[in-house]
């Protein structure tokens, strides 16, 4: 029996579509936003109709008819915390990303809602495949030095766990059986530790966490970040001595735009067009040479920092990403890593492919579809939802 499957990646400026049967992407685009254009309907949320009209202009231009369509997958977004899989849509789900209730108005918020309204039109079952706020992470990979501050689980799950599933299909072993790390190596990065099919730790870029990236931080000295925000020259430099803010709040909501939009590469070079920094570096510029290398260093020592969280047990390092584009970037990660395990790369995203087999595999009947509950994974130490296992 064949299925047709219909996916739906919305993002900051694009909306991403994809139409499968079974395995096969018959096609797939990108459809372009402005972004000034969207920031002017407010929310997110209001991008919904606007969103929608195009998503159908595109199945009319390529002849696609979804009626008796078997499955449409929406983008997760802010929904709770949940563990990784494929979620048939409920109400709550439905209604936890509309509201963002994790607390990120991000586009990726509108997957399942644009997915719903194209079900009540056509038909089909809808699903989620592997959010953004998946959380598999041990006990002991939540614990920080400050009471009451856990470390949190939101990474690029889909693109993970698709790329892991792939390096294990194509090497014909079962990604439950195996200890594997795994980088999501892009504008934003992820670098995980996956224990028999459960990611029990990753780093969170976006909270400042792992290498730096094109325009994020990663890890800082804390001590440090405090000093920096509160020296009268750099305040000057980055805008948080502007009359304008008339708060600490203010002031620390400016220094969170520096660090997760302006920071990395574009902090040194005023832009995040990894491209033409790559180009200097090649040419020769000592700056550009030594900030690229310091960020692919960066991406090994959190890579080295997993092994160590899978006691040295790791059957595979598996990269997947934009930035694995650049040829020295995969030789550089080799030649530190690969004493590790052996190191596999797969340059750009999986995404689609990823959401289309998660709903393959309930619609095969190989997996029962989850229950999205609203009830987060962890919730502190003195409740939990669900128990993970604390002796990694």
């Amino acid at each position: 029996m064949s299925y047709r499957i219909f996916v739906i990646n919305p993002g900051s400026t694009s909306t991403k579509l994809a139409y499968f049967e079974d395995e096969e992407k018959l096609v797939e685009t990108s459809v372009f936003h402005d972004a000034p254009f969207l920031a002017s309907l407010g929310r997110v949320s209001n991008q919904l109709d606007y969103r929608l009209r195009l998503i159908k202009e595109f199945l009319d231009e390529n002849g696609i008819d979804l009626r008796g369509v078997d499955a449409i997958v929406g983008r997760g977004g802010a929904n709770m915390p949940c563990i990784s899989g494929t979620y048939e849509l409920n109400d709550l789900l439905l209604n936890d990303n509309i509201e963002a209730v994790s607390g990120v108005d991000h586009p990726a918020n509108l997957g399942l809602p644009l997915a719903a309204a194209l079900q009540k039109e056509y038909g089909g079952r809808v699903f989620m495949v592997d959010s953004p706020k998946t959380d598999e992470f041990c006990d002991l990979a939540r614990i920080t030095g400050v009471p009451g501050i856990y470390r949190t689980s939101s990474t690029h799950a889909l693109n993970i766990k698709g790329t892991v599933r792939m390096h294990c299909r194509n090497n014909n072993v079962r990604y439950e059986d195996g200890n594997y790390i795994v980088c999501h190596i892009d504008g934003g990065m992820t670098v995980s530790a996956h224990d028999h099919g459960r990611m029990i730790d990753a780093t969170n870029n976006a909270a400042g966490e792992g290498p730096f990236t094109p325009t994020r931080t990663g890890a800082l000295p804390v001590s440090a970040v405090i000093d920096y925000f509160f020296d009268n020259e750099h305040k000057s430099k980055i805008g948080i001595a502007d009359a304008s803010f008339e708060s600490l709040e203010d002031s620390l909501k400016a220094a969170r735009e520096v660090l997760t939009r302006n920071a990395g590469l574009t902090g040194y070079f005023g832009t995040s067009n990894s491209d033409v920094i790559h180009e200097m570096a090649e040419s020769g510029d000592p700056m550009a040479n030594r900030v690229w290398d310091a960020m692919i260093y960066n991406i090994c020592k959190a890579i080295g920092e997993m092994a160590t969280v899978l006691s040295g047990k790791v059957d595979g390092i598996v990269c997947g990403g934009g930035l694995l584009r650049f040829d020295d970037l995969q030789q550089k990660i080799r030649s530190r890593c690969e004493w590790i395990a052996p190191v596999s790369f797969y340059p750009g995203e999986v995404e689609h492919e990823a959401m289309a087999a998660g709903a393959l595999r309930v619609l095969r009947g190989e997996e029962e579809p989850l229950v999205y509950t609203g009830e987060p994974v962890f919730k502190g130490f003195e409740q939990r939802s669900v128990r993970t296992d604390p002796a990694h």
